[in-house]
Order: structure tokens, then C-alpha cells, then sequence
């Protein structure tokens, strides 16, 4: 398999206690954040455009099927906005943002997964909160755009992994899925943080991914946000199975080898 994207750097090393959603009926432990996390690289130009007074349709060229575009922040915040062109940001997010509040170090730039760009100078992004499926505007001067041909697809009835890179099959393999009263959210989310257990031998295995998703049937998770994880595992024989509260489970050394590849903001699609 190929290296990752030279932009990305290495991932956080943390306790894995950011995940909110992760764990099963043994495990009370939340999952996210020991963190290993791979930021994209500030210095890559933002996209020049041009200003107008409304929204035109869409002119960028369209990507091949197999690739997406991840927009990274480049200033101490990123603003975003209901619409274009509006004067108010309805929220801002804090660039770099806290992985871990305790652990200072523990920061990643702000990513998010581009749904569309305007040639007047906006972007709509997929957002990292609730509810999932949130979107909202941030200005191209206020972010780096990278291309990403990675893509990840889990489909909940099958218990299955896919992971594809330029459309080709990567990986494929089975998962653990969330329990019936805490099932794993469909819908089209995207890799927010990597993060590297400084104890690989625990529920979460020697890496987690947090996703932008959050868990519907529950607020809260161990202190959390419920946020949705994929990572390793402490006992191979659950793949395959639902028994956790929201997030998903995966083979630990194929975990490994995607934490050398996966970028920031590759999309993970999930289905029923």
C-alpha cells in the first residue's frame, strides 16, 4: 500500500477518553481520545476566488468519482455562516481545537469534508456537530483545500468494512456495529482526529479514529459528547457483532496500516 499524504503529520499520542460513543456492555470506558492525530499542512493555498452579491451555481470542475475535497482551516477560527454572504457567523470554531482539555499539546487543526464550492468564494462544509448531517458556509480565504482519494464505507447490515482508494477496494473486513439501544448513525460523516492508545491493548486496540458523527441514543458518553469512533479492538471474536454503544470495531492490524494512510477528512459513508 502507498504512504499518506505527505501533508498529513503524525498522529496524537493521549488517553483515549474523547471518544464519547465507544465501548460495550464489558467496557464503561468512553472511547475517543488518546490521540494520534494527522493535521494537513497550513501552508497549502486557500482557493482564489471572487466575490459577488449572490450564490451562483456551482462552476468548479467536478472531481472523479472516487475523490473528495477536505477543507482545513488556516486562521485562529474558522467562521461559518447559514449562507453566503451573510454578515454574521452563526458559530466559529477554534483553530487548532482541544482534543484533550488536560492535555494542553493535544491539539488538531479544525477539518471538515467539502459538500460544495461557489466561484464567489464560499464553501459548504460538513459539519463536526449535532445534529449529524449539519452543514454550514465558511469563506476560501479562511481555509486550505486538499484533494482526498480515500473513502471509507461501512454498511451496518453486513457488519462490514470497505475501505477504497482512487475507487480500487483497499481493504474489506468486518466490524463490530452499535448494540439495538445504541446503534452506529447512518449517514455520510468524515475523519476528524487520529488517535494513537499509549496502551494498545485496551477495548479501543492500538489506534482510533473520531469521526464528525454523534450517537442518536445518547447525549453523553462517559463525560463525552457520544462522539462516534473507529478503532481496534481487545477481543477479535466480537467483529462481526453489535455489541457496542455506537461505535465501530475493526481488525487491530489493519487499523495500523491505515493510520499510515488515511488523511484527515477522508469520508466514511455509513449504511443500514
Amino acid at each position: 500500500m502507498k504512504r499518506r499524504p505527505v501533508w498529513l503529520l503524525p498522529a496524537l499520542v493521549i488517553p483515549l477518553v474523547a471518544l464519547g460513543a465507544c465501548g460495550s456492555s464489558d467496557h464503561s470506558v468512553a472511547a475517543p481520545p488518546t490521540a494520534t492525530s494527522r493535521p494537513t499542512n497550513r501552508s497549502t493555498a486557500s482557493i482564489r476566488t471572487t466575490t459577488a452579491p449572490t450564490v451562483p451555481p456551482s462552476t468548479v470542475a467536478p472531481l472523479p468519482a472516487y475523490a473528495s475535497l477536505v477543507a482545513v482551516g488556516v486562521g485562529p477560527e474558522v467562521a461559518v455562516y447559514d449562507r453566503p454572504a451573510l454578515s454574521a457567523a452563526k458559530r466559529t470554531f477554534p483553530n487548532p481545537w482541544s482534543v484533550d482539555p488536560s492535555r494542553p499539546a493535544a491539539v488538531e487543526d479544525q477539518v471538515f469534508l467539502v459538500e460544495d464550492r461557489r466561484a464567489n468564494g464560499w464553501v459548504r462544509v460538513l459539519l463536526p456537530v449535532r445534529p449529524n448531517g449539519s452543514t454550514g458556509w465558511v469563506r476560501a480565504a479562511n481555509v486550505a483545500i486538499h484533494p482526498v482519494t480515500y473513502s471509507v464505507k461501512v454498511e451496518l447490515h453486513s457488519r462490514q468494512i470497505t475501505v477504497f482508494d482512487h475507487g480500487a477496494v483497499l481493504y474489506r473486513g468486518a466490524v463490530a456495529i452499535g448494540k439495538p439501544t445504541t446503534p452506529t448513525p447512518t449517514g455520510r460523516y468524515y475523519v476528524r482526529v487520529l488517535i494513537q492508545a499509549p496502551n494498545p491493548h485496551t477495548v479501543y486496540g492500538p489506534y482510533a479514529y473520531g469521526l464528525s458523527s454523534h450517537s442518536n441514543a445518547l447525549s453523553s458518553f462517559d463525560g463525552g459528547d457520544a462522539e462516534i469512533g473507529l478503532h481496534g479492538n481487545d477481543d477479535a471474536s466480537v467483529l462481526g457483532d453489535n455489541v457496542t454503544h455506537g461505535c465501530l470495531r475493526m481488525d487491530n492490524a489493519e487499523i495500523t496500516k491505515l493510520a499510515a494512510l488515511l488523511p484527515l477528512g477522508t469520508p466514511v459513508d455509513i449504511a443500514a
